[in-house]
């Protein structure tokens, strides 16, 4: 979920390997409309733009949902080390791996000068953020929908 989020923080009294797993479910069930849609939608000869989201929005949802099901039986744990491949034991049961396809591009790093209000003495890291490559490419054809609403679906579309 965004920014770490957990279905748990949300539903307090649900665990948090309810919550995985819930997730995890409802990424398949969502995966399997979407696949509908997108065969549908080559089938109809559909705009060019809403099939580049829709396969931009499955790719990324398939490529979360093998991390979610597969990762966790088939790699160590990588917390501050290198993951090894087909461990003698995952790090996690199917159904409940983690997202794993993250990239960080920290451009700019510095301490600010104590002499500065409010902010004075703290560190700085530019682009903090780390974001994954299938979030990215759900975000993509996401928007591609928005932006081309108007163009994608209208009755006239070739």
């Amino acid at each position: 979920m965004a920014m770490g989020t957990k279905l748990n923080d949300f539903i307090p009294f649900i665990s948090e390997k309810t919550a995985k797993l819930i997730l995890t479910l409802f990424r398949i069930v969502a995966i399997s409309g979407l696949g509908y849609w997108l065969w549908s939608s080559v089938q109809k000869q559909t705009h060019i733009f809403l099939k580049w989201a829709l396969v931009l929005i499955f790719a990324g949802a398939l490529g979360n949902i093998i991390d979610s099901v597969f990762y966790g039986v088939i790699f160590s744990d990588s917390h501050d080390t290198v993951a090894s491949l087909f461990p003698e034991k995952g790090y996690a049961p199917l159904f409940y791996g983690h997202v794993v396809d993250m990239l960080q591009f920290p451009l700019v790093e510095w301490d600010w000068p104590n002499w500065m209000p409010w902010i004075g003495g703290e560190h700085f890291l530019f682009f903090q953020y780390i974001f994954n490559i299938a979030d990215t490419s759900i975000s993509t054809g996401v928007g591609i929908l928005i932006f081309f609403n108007k163009t994608i679906f209208t009755k006239n579309n070739d």
